[in-house]
């Protein structure tokens, strides 16, 4: 069981010399959906694992789906706004940054095993008073130890850089099955097609239409973790039918919808 503690708002002073000494606290307990914590920052790095629910965290660079089984990390110093998009059960560790120096500088959504998620509930079982015991640290260690080898998902969408591209890619996240057509997309950004494509690749990494996929897929996540159906997101998201949807998924996530939050990812950090 969580201590009672561990239930109450983490206070980190941005002053790292009045923070906690030792290597990491932690926070369990649930939001409402639609709570937002707009732009923010921490000067210890964050990692929120997801018990039940779903939530989008938004940067500077990207977009990222978290939904159930799965945690992300997010490095000390990243500017990033959370919207929880139905109601979740969450667990927060906040590290030193000095702890986690191997972990990605940039913001991870990874998958989470069965051991990882009873580290860290047994980490919040330890009341907050004590989390500096010998015990805790041992804890904070393996957790870390356990992060270092986490498979990353592919659950993030690297956002462009101009505003003009930008406000369409938010359209596009908004509202992933509808039709787009790139000419019309090209006029209102002021450019070609060709121009308009180019562009979207140089500042996401991404072609457009591979863009598009992810936007897709993310949005399929992230309706599956609602309870939506695999037939009903299949046509919201515009393909022919289930079986098409059903095939891109297992393309991109190497298992079916249905299948998708039956068990967590294997391997290491990636990319």
């Amino acid at each position: 069981m969580i201590a009672a503690d561990n239930l109450i708002n983490v206070h980190l002073p941005e002053d790292a010399v009045g923070d906690y000494p030792f290597t990491a606290v932690g926070q369990g307990g649930s939001e409402p959906a639609g709570q937002t914590y707009t732009f923010h920052t921490h000067h210890r790095a964050q990692l929120f694992q997801i018990v039940r629910g779903s939530l989008r965290l938004e940067t500077e660079s990207g977009y990222f789906i978290v939904p159930p089984e799965r945690a992300v990390f997010v490095p000390s110093g990243v500017l990033h706004e959370v919207t929880y998009l139905q109601e979740t059960e969450r667990s927060y560790l906040f590290f030193r940054p000095e702890a986690v120096v191997d972990l990605p500088r940039d913001v991870s959504v990874i998958g989470t095993t069965p051991l990882l998620r009873e580290l860290i509930l047994a980490f919040l079982e330890i009341p907050r008073a004590d989390a500096g015991s010998p015990r805790a640290e041992r804890l904070a260690a393996v957790i870390i130890d356990q992060l270092e080898t986490s498979p990353v998902a592919p659950l993030s969408l690297p956002s462009p850089t101009s505003g003009r591209l930008r406000a369409i890619a938010a359209g596009i996240r908004r509202e992933p099955g509808e039709e787009w057509p790139l000419k019309e997309l090209a006029s209102r950004a002021a450019m070609s097609p060709r121009s308009f494509q180019r562009h979207f690749q140089l500042e996401t990494g991404m072609s457009f239409r591979a863009w598009r996929q992810q936007a897709k897929l993310l949005k399929a996540v992230e309706w599956l973790a609602a309870g939506k159906s695999v037939g009903d997101i299949s046509f919201a998201l515009g393909y022919s039918g289930p079986s098409a949807f059903i095939a891109v998924f297992r393309a991109a996530f190497g298992t079916s919808p249905g299948q998708y939050f039956q068990g967590s990812e294997r391997g290491g950090f990636r990319g």
